[in-house]
């Protein structure tokens, strides 16, 4: 299966699609999961498909438990620039995140599994889920009845992430607790009063303010944040003015804050509107801070995720599992099913081999590449989480 998968993949890629309404990607999974026992429903508010597969035969039904695998399947605003044989043909949209990889080996998981059917002790949901990159996808479908598209709910749910870096091809790595880190915005719009660049004093310059708040929300990550429960402030967007010699009304700009715990997810959003409204009071200015909290951190449930691990190791051997050290940075909407269902997300290496992954171009880079090796491996994994786990239960 594994040059029909990677067709798949690339079908996929040469036309990537961008946020909740993605038409030409759920035709082509439809397609792929055409002919197999398959309960299939799509969404009503985004192009999601769901897939039920239920074990035993025909005359009798499995009775077991229900497990689900998610692929989310939507591209980024990038212009593509690897010049593989397969780049999008889309301007301003690329599968530089790999999610084109992830549908793929979901659809490949759920052939492998129907020609194992009779084999399975329960029920197995397929998630193809549209909108992770900042949609919440996941969010809208749950609210669209995911969770209880069997009947029943999910006991464990999983999902996969390749990595274009980091990680070598084919190596496999989840951990305990929080794996990735909750994603808010903040969005800070300071209020001044413009004037002639030449004579400062006579106006109330929002620039300087602002940037004494972009440094000051540098020195609240160090100084109000415990180290070992670290948070992340970027500021990411500036903008004021219009040329050199006019001070404008208002400069407005844009960060993201990363956070690992909800205490210090809380904390943030309660000091980070504080310290900006306090600047510019102290510089006779207005300001608004909005903080609006996007993502939750993805947390792995402790045995769900010692359960990937090991599941890994005896499919693939232990030199192909590794336990991250660090959670990651990133954010993702699989937290919104973590949340509600036990479970554990799991990165797979698909850095090309003659690449080193240390210096690889990045996940969301216009080069970023993701090594067609690492298909059958994901799709083998999403197959045994799923025998293995409903065997378990």
């Amino acid at each position: 299966m594994a040059d029909e998968i990677a067709e798949l993949r690339h079908a996929i890629h040469r036309e990537p699609e961008i946020g909740l309404d993605l038409p030409k990607t759920q035709a082509k999974v439809l397609a792929a999961l055409a002919g197999l026992p398959l309960e299939i429903t799509t969404g009503r508010s985004l192009s999601s498909v769901t897939a039920v597969l239920r074990g035993g035969s025909a005359h009798s039904r499995a009775e077991g438990p229900v497990v689900l695998l998610r692929g989310d399947m939507d591209a980024l605003p990038v212009t593509e620039e690897t010049h593989l044989p397969y780049a999008s043909a889309v301007p301003g949209a690329m599968h530089a995140c790999g999610h084109d990889a992830h549908t793929a080996m979901l659809a490949g998981a759920a052939r492998l599994l129907s020609a194992r059917q009779a084999e399975l002790p329960g029920t197995v949901i397929f998630m193809f889920q549209p909108g992770e990159e900042g949609c919440a996808g996941a969010r809208r479908m749950i609210e669209e009845g995911v969770l209880d598209a069997a009947g029943e709910r999910p006991v464990a749910a999983y999902a996969l992430h390749v990595s274009s870096q980091r990680l070598p091809c084919g190596m496999f790595s989840t951990r305990p607790g929080a794996m990735l880190a909750a994603a808010d915005q903040i969005t800070v719009t300071v209020h001044g009063r413009g004037g002639h660049a030449s004579v400062p004093h006579r106006a109330a310059d929002p620039i300087v303010v602002a940037c004494e708040m972009v440094t000051a929300l540098q020195t609240l990550v160090t100084r109000k944040f415990d180290v070992f429960d670290p948070v992340v402030i970027t500021v990411g967007s500036f903008h004021a003015g219009t040329t050199d010699n006019v001070i404008p009304d208002e400069a407005v700009f844009l960060a993201t804050a990363r956070s690992f715990s909800q205490e210090s997810r809380s904390a943030l959003a309660e000091l980070v509107p504080r310290l900006i409204g306090d600047i510019a009071r102290g510089h006779g200015l207005t300001a608004e801070a909005i903080y609006a909290a996007e993502y939750p951190v993805t947390v792995n449930d402790a045995a769900e995720a010692a359960f990937a691990a090991e599941t890994v190791a005896a499919a693939f051997g232990p030199e192909r599992s590794e336990l991250a050290e660090f959670p990651i940075t990133g954010a993702e909407d699989f937290s919104y099913v973590l949340d509600q269902v036990p479970g554990a997300f799991v990165m797979l290496g698909a850095c090309p081999p003659a690449t080193d992954p240390l210096t690889a171009p990045t996940n969301h880079s216009a080069m970023a590449t993701f090594d067609d090796a690492a298909l059958a491996d994901g799709t083998a994994l999403y197959a045994e989480l799923a025998l293995r786990r409903l065997a378990r239960t």
